[in-house]
């Protein structure tokens, strides 16, 4: 099998048919048998997908080359496995949906701060850390005395910042995420809001882990990402976790080594949660997708 390349990126500019730009990325990458998710909306185009490096390149190249896209910036990583099963290019309201009309971080936006700044800023003792991720993503890895803001959704993180740093609108405040496109948006919703100081980490927490030495870094645990890899540490490389299958929590190695985890069935975070009839789903289905691998392994 080819080598594999995984592209992971975003886009805020204005595209003013995002129906025709999405239908002409999706013939695109079809035709240079990519794989992965593309998110096109009139504010801008946002995805991660997945190519052999002989594929990804050229596909890459014409994508930049479209007029009303130009140069996007892409954090490339490698995969030993399709991460994706096929290619979808969806058309959306919003690349990351926030639901709050009208900010546009092409208008404003915060302070960017490049990964190799980033321990500087973070460790200064006046500076408010804040993942800008939901729940699951922080608690599978974060940066060391960051706040998780506990949402399901980025849509909640309006709310968050109300409740939370309406009354730190003077300090400094640094921001980030998985690629950079949510603190891009929230910082600047921020800016627009009155906030005067915030920051946030340019290329985010992926740009990080391929940027700064792993002795250097201030980063603890996995970081997720939205693909099979499911998640991945410094140097951009995979460590081996998988989704629970019936509650998509993300497990590492060592809990899929516990008694608390049975492939298919249940882990950690549903174990003994469920109601008899969620019970009875999970069985058949932990049944069907063992079905579903002995038909795959007798036609091998």
């Amino acid at each position: 099998m080819e080598p594999l390349q995984v592209a992971a990126f975003y886009k805020f500019t204005s595209i003013a048919d995002a129906e025709v730009t999405r239908e002409w990325v999706r013939a695109l990458g079809e035709s240079w048998g990519i794989r992965g998710t593309v998110l096109v909306a009139p504010e801008g185009i946002n995805g991660t997908i997945a190519g052999s490096a002989n594929d990804l390149p050229e596909f890459w190249r014409r994508l930049c080359a479209r007029e009303e896209l130009g140069e996007i910036e892409v954090k490339y990583s490698t995969a030993q496995r399709w991460p994706f099963r096929k290619l979808k290019v969806r058309l959306k309201e919003e690349i990351v949906r926030m639901k709050v009309p009208g900010v546009d971080p092409n208008r404003s936006v915060g302070n960017y701060v490049e990964p190799t700044e980033w321990n500087d800023l973070i460790a200064a003792e006046d500076v408010i850390v804040v993942d800008t991720r939901n729940h699951f993503e922080c608690a599978m890895g974060t940066f060391q005395g960051a706040i998780d803001p506990n949402t399901v959704s980025f849509g909640e993180f309006p709310a968050f910042i109300q409740a939370n740093l309406d009354e730190h609108k003077g300090k400094r405040i640094a921001m980030f995420c998985t690629g950079g496109i949510r603190c891009e948006k929230a910082t600047s919703y921020m800016v627009e809001q009155g906030f005067e100081q915030v920051f946030h980490l340019k290329g985010g927490i992926l740009k990080y882990l391929e940027e700064v030495p792993a002795e250097e870094s201030l980063w603890e645990g996995s970081c997720f990402v939205f693909d099979e890899r499911v998640g991945i540490g410094h140097g951009l490389v995979e460590e081996g976790y998988v989704c629970c299958h019936v509650c998509r929590w993300p497990c590492s190695p060592e809990v899929q080594a516990s008694e608390d985890f049975l492939e298919d069935y249940y882990c950690p975070n549903c174990r003994g949660k469920r109601t008899p009839e969620q019970e009875a789903r999970a069985l058949a289905r932990a049944r069907q997708i063992e079905l579903a691998r002995e038909r795959e392994a007798k036609g091998a």
